[in-house]
């Protein structure tokens, strides 16, 4: 689950995106609304963090211009504000879930996994595109280049990760985290061995990049 964290504080902003790719979650940070419209019109975020205090306009407005832009990431807001009426008006605004700072990472970590369990149930995302790659996630069918190709659950689940995550670096243990599971005892060596197989059988050879010291990287720019 990849997520877009909307924080000012760059102490708190640090903190939450060390914790929370210390746990498998992929982050981008931004500190400003008007970056984070920019950053969801051309990603797209499993789950969006949003700090009501921000430099350039307040939260409220950025969650109610994220819900106009038909944004369907699950927003959670924190916030100082702690008053009923106040986190009425987050909800109200468009927001998911309402967390009072201070709170503890243990809550919102445990929020997210119940994130989790929802965007699983409601299967929101029916079909995921990369060039030529399709997937069909209901029934879980790839094609490339309009022709059937035969993936393991485990090949489709890292192929779904790394197209959501297309441009952007992730690294080993993000994939582990989310393909296999946290607790999973899979090797990171592991890693490398399923991302042969997706490149050998989708086509990927120069799309799919090893990047040292950080992992690998679902690339719209054909390497020369």
């Amino acid at each position: 689950m990849n997520m877009l964290l909307i924080e000012d504080d760059v102490g708190i902003a640090d903190v939450l995106r060390r914790g929370l790719e210390a746990f498998g979650y992929p982050v981008d940070w931004v500190s400003h609304g008007w970056e984070a419209i920019e950053r969801v019109r051309v990603f797209h975020y499993d789950a969006i963090i949003l700090d009501l205090m921000l430099p350039d306009r307040d939260g409220i407005d950025v969650c109610k211009q994220l819900r106009q832009l038909d944004v369907n990431s699950f927003i959670l807001i924190l916030s100082a504000r702690d008053r009923t009426d106040q986190r009425i008006t987050g909800l109200d605004a468009g927001a998911d879930d309402y967390m009072v700072k201070p709170f503890s990472f243990e809550e919102l970590l445990a929020r997210l996994r119940a994130l989790g369990r929802r965007v699983r149930k409601t299967g929101e995302i029916v079909k995921l595109e990369f060039e030529d790659v399709v997937m069909e996630v209901a029934n879980q069918s790839v094609t490339v280049e309009g022709k059937p190709v035969a993936l393991t659950l485990k090949e489709f689940r890292l192929l779904e990760f790394l197209i959501k995550n297309k441009d952007r670096a992730v690294s080993r243990d993000s994939i582990v985290s989310s393909v296999w599971g946290a607790d999973s005892d899979v090797t990171l060596n592991s890693v490398d061995v399923y991302i042969g197989y997706l490149r050998r059988k989708c086509g990927l050879q120069d799309r799919l990049l090893t990047l040292r010291g950080h992992g690998f990287q679902l690339t719209t720019k054909r390497q020369k």
